[in-house]
């Protein structure tokens, strides 16, 4: 017979593995990676810090594998082509809601943004993944801008109406919210901005140079 030891071991290592991912990402994204230690997440995955060094290396490896696991699902980027907008803002209406679960890759990019590492980790992935996917679904010139602008504005909608709960957003009809977002985020898509008003030319063909308005008179004596 053959022995099934081995293959039962690589069976433990992948499981305890990924118990000590869950465990990091839970704890990353409650406390942020300054606010909670290897010793911590050993604990909470059932294993020694000794066996999360030897899995992965360092801290800051174990939380560039956390990062990875949580920023990899799609969670306010929807829909493809010229559904992506109005997907898109629906998916951040109903995710930002007081009433949704929270976004746990957003607490986690919060809480953790202070730490000059985890920051650039962050960002790593931010680029490996919703990055990506919107630098690819948009087109035109300025794609990585745009699609940057497109999750600055998620992360800031998110903050606001659910993290501090402004009244506004807080309160917003959900449609017309997603209505109003939608036409941001189709503007960025489509590589379009508003025009600012040009002034009449004058003879020669020139802009004609902005006029200064007239002083008051001084009071006569």
């Amino acid at each position: 017979m053959t022995d099934p030891a081995p293959g039962r071991r690589r069976r433990d290592a992948a499981a305890t593995r990924q118990a000590i991912l869950d465990a990091a990402v839970a704890a990353f994204t409650r406390h942020g990676y300054d606010g909670v230690g290897v010793r911590e997440i050993a604990q909470s995955a059932g294993v020694t810090a000794m066996l999360i060094n030897r899995y992965f290396g360092s801290k800051e490896r174990l939380f560039a594998e956390a990062v990875d696991v949580a920023f990899a699902p799609r969670t306010v980027i929807a829909g493809t082509g010229a559904e992506l907008p109005g997907e898109t803002a629906r998916a951040l209406v109903r995710r930002t809601a007081p009433e949704a679960e929270e976004l746990g890759p957003f607490l986690l990019m919060l809480r953790s943004a202070a730490n000059p590492q985890a920051a650039r980790i962050m960002r790593e992935a931010i680029a490996l993944h919703a990055g990506r996917h919107l630098n690819e679904e948009l087109c035109g010139p300025d794609a990585g801008v745009r699609a940057e602008l497109m999750l600055s504005v998620q992360a800031g909608v998110w903050l606001m109406r659910r993290v501090l709960g402004t009244t506004a957003l807080a309160e917003a009809e959900p449609e017309k919210l997603a209505e109003r977002l939608e036409s941001l985020f189709g503007l960025l898509a489509e590589g379009g901005s508003p025009q600012p008003a040009r002034r009449p030319l004058a003879e020669g063909g020139s802009p004609q140079p902005a006029r200064r308005p007239l002083a008051a008179a001084p009071p006569e004596g």
